[in-house]
This record gives structure tokens, C-alpha cells and sequence, in this order.
């Protein structure tokens, strides 16, 4: 199965998940709901989701002279890519994402912690894997995929609610029930975590690969890894977790349970993988 088919099919998911929630938590008029929500959603995801998400980090557009516009036009041009717009996200936690929904309506955002951190050859590397990302597509489906994860997290809460001032009370008449209230606060975030996950994975492989191609050398994207890996632990990013997939590192440590959900591969074998490309 290759890579788009296997998207569509997750962010199908992604959106049946949000069906489910509306059953459990409305009968067949919450389906109905929650089918014209999932509509809304990914109508929305296609042509704003590039917007949402900048704001969210309150990234700002930064001009043609600034330090990161100058490298990633170089870049874009050896990847024969139009120049994307280029933002700054007020923040010290080193990182970075890509978003937008085709390479003509791209944006690169990086932290004003990852410019402190990394030297310019790392965070070429850094805009590279970005640019990768640009060029491969994967932009589109990882700002849907956090438009619907968002919702399904939201709707998870409005569960939570509803349980925790009688929303339960309505089972006889059709409506949620405990079981489903407790499995829809439960289970579908970590649905949402995990059909991310799959979304991601294999994608920051390729990205990272690309990203050295475009850069003309692995290198700077390895020390960039090896340094983000350590500075996001010490300053991590508060971060929606229905992003984190977005950033070229994740944002936040994950113990426990949570690293089987984790979107993106272990950072020792994405250098790895680097170090091994001819």
C-alpha cells in the first residue's frame, strides 16, 4: 500500500472516530451531528488549517532580510520550490514545522529557540526536513490531521462534561450512558494519538532524507537532531498534542504508555538512518 492511499485511509479514521463519538455520545442524531461536523471539519482543515495553526503558536510573519528567510530561500530555490512564507514563533523551546495545504501556499515556522540553538548549516538542515515535507505533500495531511485530531480531543472534553453534570442522566431516552461517556473521554484521544502516530512515523523518515538531499549533505540535519533531542527536554514546548506531530521533533518528553503513541520514530535511529544515506 503506498504512502497516499494509506493517509487517506487513516484520515478517514480520523474522521470515523469523530462518527463514533457522536453515536456514543447522541444516538443516531449525534451521528448525524457528527457527520456534518467531520465535514465541516475537513472543509476547514483543506483551506484554513495553515492559519489555525500558526495562530495557535502565535507565529509571526517575518520580512525578506531576516536571518531565516534568507536561508530557506536559498533552499527552497536548490529544491525548486517556490519561496514559502516564513514565521517566527515567540517561543525559546527549539523546534519547528511546516504547514500549508500545496508548495504554493506553504509556510516554515521555527522557534526563536531553535535559531538560538543551532548554527546556520544545522538549521538548514533543520529547514530542509521542512522543505522535504513541502515538496512531498506531507503538509495538507499533517495540518488536517490536527485539525480533526483537535476536534475529536474537543469533543472528548464536552464528554467529560456532560459526565460530569448529568449528562448521563438521558440513557433512557437514547441518549449517552456512562460506558460510552467514560469510553469516548478515555479512548478517543488516544485513538486520535495513535492514527497520528501512524500518519507520522514513516513520513519524517523520508523527510529527513529529503532533507539532506536538498541541503547537500546529512549532516548539519544529525548535529541539528542530536541538539534538538537535548533542548526540548530541558525547555519543552507547550504544545497542543494534536500538533505535535507537526514539529520536526516532538515537543514534549513521553514516558510510559505514551511512547507508544509517540509521532515521531526514536531520534537515535532517525540519525541513524542519516548517517547511513550515500
Amino acid at each position: 500500500m503506498n504512502n497516499s492511499l494509506k493517509t487517506v485511509l487513516l484520515l478517514g479514521l480520523l474522521s470515523g472516530v469523530l462518527l463514533v463519538i457522536g453515536e456514543l455520545l447522541g444516538g443516531s442524531q449525534g451521528l448525524v451531528v457528527a457527520f456534518g461536523f467531520a465535514i465541516v471539519m475537513n472543509f476547514v482543515s483543506y483551506w484554513f488549517s495553515d492559519k489555525i495553526v500558526l495562530k495557535m503558536y502565535r507565529a509571526q510573519e517575518v520580512g525578506a532580510d531576516h536571518r531565516l528567510s534568507i536561508l530557506t530561500r536559498r533552499l527552497a530555490t536548490q529544491a525548486s520550490l517556490p519561496m514559502p512564507k516564513v514565521y517566527v514563533i515567540p517561543d525559546m523551546s527549539p523546534n519547528a514545522f511546516a504547514t500549508g495545504r500545496n508548495p504554493n501556499h506553504a509556510a516554515v515556522a521555527a522557534t526563536e529557540g531553535i535559531m538560538r540553538l543551532l548554527n546556520d548549516q544545522e538549521l538548514e538542515g533543520v529547514l530542509a526536513h521542512e522543505l522535504a515535507h513541502v515538496k512531498h505533500r506531507d503538509i495538507l495531511i499533517s495540518s488536517v490531521a490536527a485539525t480533526i485530531a483537535a476536534a475529536i480531543m474537543m469533543m472528548a472534553r464536552m464528554a467529560q462534561f456532560a459526565a460530569m453534570f448529568g449528562g448521563s442522566s438521558r440513557d433512557d431516552r437514547g441518549g449517552s450512558n456512562p460506558i460510552a461517556l467514560l469510553a469516548t473521554i478515555i479512548f478517543a484521544p488516544l485513538a486520535a494519538m495513535m492514527i497520528q502516530a501512524w500518519i507520522s512515523r514513516a513520513r519524517e523518515f523520508v523527510a529527513d532524507a529529503g532533507g539532506a538531499r536538498i541541503a547537500g549533505s546529512p549532516h548539519g540535519l544529525i548535529n541539528a537532531l542530536r541538539k534538538l533531542e537535548s533542548g526540548v527536554k530541558q525547555i519543552p514546548l507547550d504544545a497542543n498534542p494534536a500538533t505535535a506531530h507537526m514539529f520536526i521533533i516532538k515537543p514534549f518528553s513521553a514516558g510510559g504508555l505514551l511512547k507508544m503513541f509517540s509521532t515521531h520514530p526514536p531520534t537515535e535511529e532517525r540519525i541513524q538512518a542519516l548517517m547511513n544515506l550515500r
